[in-house]
């Protein structure tokens, strides 16, 4: 199961009980002025094999981070895979920002692969 959460004005979230499309052709790569995007993913151990109350607790969490970072402009959080998929409009240091507020409401979320430019 996915439960997708799109960023717009407000952040809504739906659970899909079929297979969806692949997030590839999900996942917006330019923001509504053609700008690029950039994106991130963390990793959230065996959270689908907690019960779905611990589930939708993770899910309100993450929904109340990014509603509070203007710059998200799509997440997606896979449950087959643990795994939470957020993109954003580029700023310097906003995916560690965000990963960093998304961990202390959820702190058995991991940040996969992010390289930080050196200064």
């Amino acid at each position: 199961m996915r439960i997708q959460i799109h960023a717009s004005a407000t952040l809504t979230t739906f659970a899909g009980s079929g297979p969806g499309l692949p997030l590839w052709q999900v996942a917006p790569t330019r923001d509504f002025a053609g700008k690029r995007l950039t994106d991130f993913m963390m990793l959230i151990p065996r959270l689908r094999n907690r019960p779905s109350v611990e589930i939708e607790r993770a899910s309100r969490e993450i929904q109340a981070v990014l509603a509070l970072h203007q710059d998200v402009v799509f997440a997606d959080l896979n449950l087959k895979l643990n795994l939470l998929w957020v993109s954003l409009r580029p700023r310097p240091g906003a995916i560690s920002e965000l990963a960093a507020a998304i961990r202390l409401r959820v702190p058995e979320a991991l940040l996969v692969a992010h390289h930080v430019e050196p200064r």
